[in-house]
């Protein structure tokens, strides 16, 4: 089983930001709490959701807003009152009409992809301070039109004559206007046909990874991000969001830490009933949210007066098949692992992103196969075992969510606020991205 995924996933890895240039620092950062979405539109839109969070971060900046030179922003559903949301919120923040703005979508590497493309504008001299981030409201996701309504309401407006009209009425179906949740649709891959979920299910059987492994790694989860909760570790990094009616968001509401295994086994198998292993117990949290981080060069830091967290040292991006897309975490992280010439323990800190507690189990599985590791990684032999301690220790997306268009800013916030917390030194951040690819970013605590 490991050697099929070990062909599917060869020559892969193929973009790497190592060139020499100069620093660039990630001074600091916020997000919003992340709201579960509870079917219907939630009481934020996504430039809604990056103003929240973008005000109290630049307000707490020794420089003025319009000091930066440009906004970068992640989204992948974008709603069509908010066409260029990067646009849209610099503006909102009062960061002057100056302010070139754009919009980044790579599915749910869109946060990570802002924060990736800021880093090459500093590092290259061509900007000094930029404002990275993702913004996502799946709640906010249209429902649409089957293309057998479309066409109906085509020939209706098309009727020449009163008799055309009436009989494009009588050929009226109701059938035809029952809508499509374009969340679904996004959610799986066209080129394999595989919804993610499908692609979890897949990496599962083939690392072993059962259902009871998959609910335990969710309890921790769960617990882990209740305790950061109760620790006071999230704050400053999550800042309280005031919707329009005026109630109050302080904390991520998808946290359950009363949750257990018992309680996880009775919910059904949600993409290969009855005996798959994903059920929406150990999977990432439908969400809204948003988050932004302030990358800088070294003379921006001086000329503010700025006080860096980390410095980012490197990425990589790779791709693989999109039906295994779950593993794309190891390729673009193993990339980076050889480059540096470390190990997955030389690494403080791990932040792989929680699409499904399978799949990050799976990440960690195929490191641990000598097998995998020689046919699609290139190592002579396993590359041995990423130790729990170092990995998520917040808890992750199935207790916090995964608003697409974010997690990768968040993960990246988090990883260096986590590393500052604890005095460590270096962590990696990385994610599986649908439509098979994967990014993964280095950092080292300043």
């Amino acid at each position: 089983m490991a050697q099929k995924q070990a062909e599917k996933t060869r020559s892969s890895s193929k973009t790497s930001n190592q060139t020499h240039g100069r620093k660039v620092y990630l001074v600091d950062g916020a997000r919003t709490p992340f709201l579960k979405a509870k079917g219907r539109p939630g009481p934020f839109s996504p430039v809604d959701l990056s103003v929240q969070c973008g005000r109290p971060l630049l307000l707490r900046q020794p420089m003025p807003a319009d000091a930066f030179d440009q906004v970068i922003l992640g989204c992948v559903n974008v709603v069509p009152s908010e066409m260029n949301p990067a646009r849209i919120a610099a503006l909102r923040l009062g960061m002057g009409e100056a302010m070139p703005a754009f919009t980044v979508q790579i599915n749910c590497g869109s946060g990570m992809q802002s924060i990736d493309t800021a880093y090459k504008y500093i590092r290259d001299g061509d900007s000094d301070l930029i404002l990275a981030g993702g913004t996502e409201a799946l709640s906010h996701a249209p429902m649409v039109l089957k293309t057998e309504a479309v066409e109906w309401l085509a020939g209706l407006n098309a009727a020449s004559s009163p008799q055309d009209y009436v009989r494009q009425l009588a050929s009226f179906g109701p059938g035809q206007f029952k809508p499509e949740i374009s969340l679904a649709k996004g959610l799986t891959d066209p080129i394999v046909g595989l919804s993610m979920g499908q692609t979890a299910e897949i990496l599962a059987k083939q690392f072993n990874v059962s259902r009871e492994q998959a609910d335990e790694y969710a309890v921790s989860s769960h617990q882990r991000l209740a305790k950061a909760q109760e620790e006071g570790w999230l704050d400053g990094e999550v800042v309280p969001a005031i919707s329009p009616d005026g109630e109050l968001f302080q904390n991520d509401d998808g946290v359950r830490s009363d949750t257990s295994t018992e309680a996880l086994a009775k919910l059904k198998a949600a993409f290969e009933p009855p005996y798959g292993q994903v059920t929406p117990g150990n999977s990432s949290q439908v969400t809204d949210g948003a988050s932004w981080v302030i990358l800088a060069s070294e003379e921006a830091v001086k000329k503010h007066g700025l006080k860096p967290k980390a410095v980012l040292v490197d990425s990589h991006w790779s791709a693989l098949d999109p039906a295994i897309m779950g593993l794309g975490p190891v390729l673009s992280s193993t990339a980076l692992l050889k480059r540096h010439k470390a190990g997955l323990n030389d690494i403080d800190l791990w932040e792989i992103n929680e699409a499904f507690a399978a799949q990050v189990l799976a990440c960690v599985r195929a490191w641990e196969d000598p097998e995998f590791c020689k046919e699609a990684l290139g190592l002579d032999q396993a590359m041995g075992t990423l130790e729990a301690e170092r990995l998520n220790v917040d808890g992750g997306a199935v207790a916090i969510g995964h608003p697409v268009g974010t997690s990768g800013n968040r993960i990246v916030l988090h990883l260096m606020n986590a590393l500052q917390r604890k005095g460590l030194k270096r962590g990696i951040a990385t994610e599986c991205i649908g439509g098979g690819q994967s990014g993964a970013m280095l950092i080292e605590a300043v």
